[in-house]
């Protein structure tokens, strides 16, 4: 009888032995199938390896430029921006991004002319209507932020080259004959001309700006200001006058 029960609890010693040993093999990790995180617990706080790649985006939104001088007053031109941009990528979130844009842009402003009498001085305007297309090459640093997924924030900052390649004044001359001969004696002209054609602007601006946005997944909202660097008045008609075109933008992109 005995014997009998030392054989049960020899038996029950066993087999609770047995099933501890299936739990530890169970809740363990097999040393060859097991993920890395098992090895390396900050393994999914490491960055990921830098890769180099060049992507393309279309980005079109609204420009204003403002024709600054320090004797007249300012001509403000609101418009399209439209072109295509490419970001070559770089390590520690950095990119710089050039490319190639046109700018349509549209103003208008009435210059008077008080200069024969207190009578007629209401009457004489010159009313200048410009059209303006320019082709802006930028070339800006930029910093990604990584907020959540696939939100980021970003800065960027740089220089950009605008080329003029139209600004056309349509001009309505609401002068009097006498101030309208004025004018022609001191060669400013009161019929329709391009600026760049007569000389009046330079059709180079080099302008540095600033600024920031948001992206999601392939999609980018950005807006900057830029500071015109050089004076673009070519002939003045005063000393020393000068003209500076800044301006801000607010574009929308999508990569390709």
């Amino acid at each position: 009888m005995k014997k009998h029960i030392f054989c049960l609890i020899l038996l029950a010693a066993m087999t609770s032995v047995y099933c501890l040993a299936q739990d530890t093999k169970n809740t363990l990790p097999d040393l060859q199938t097991s993920e890395s995180i098992f090895f390396d617990p900050t393994a999914e706080k490491k960055v990921e390896p830098y890769q180099f790649a060049t992507p393309w985006r279309l980005e079109v939104g609204y420009a204003q430029l403002n024709h600054r001088t320090q004797d007249t007053s300012a001509l403000y031109l609101h418009g399209l921006r439209v072109g295509a941009t490419v970001d070559f990528v770089l390590p520690h979130n950095f990119s710089i991004q050039t490319g190639a844009l046109a700018t349509f842009t549209y103003g208008q402003n009435n210059q008077h002319y008080p200069l024969i009498s207190a009578e007629n001085a209401q009457i004489n305007i010159l009313q200048h209507n410009i059209l303006q297309l320019q082709l802006t090459v930028p070339v800006r640093a930029y910093y990604n932020i990584k907020l959540w997924k696939e939100l980021r924030m970003f800065f960027f900052a740089g220089p950009q080259l605008q080329i003029g390649l139209t600004n056309y004044d349509i001009i309505n001359n609401k002068t009097s004959a006498d101030v309208t001969a004025w004018l022609e004696q001191n060669n400013v002209l009161t019929t329709n001309h391009d600026r760049y054609i007569t000389r009046e602007l330079y059709r180079t601006n080099i302008q540095f700006g600033l600024g920031g946005g948001f992206e999601w997944d392939r999609y980018r909202l950005q807006a900057g200001y830029d500071f015109g660097l050089n004076n673009i008045l070519r002939t003045s008609l005063l000393p020393k006058q000068k003209t500076n075109e800044w301006g801000w933008f607010c574009t929308f992109s999508y990569r390709l």
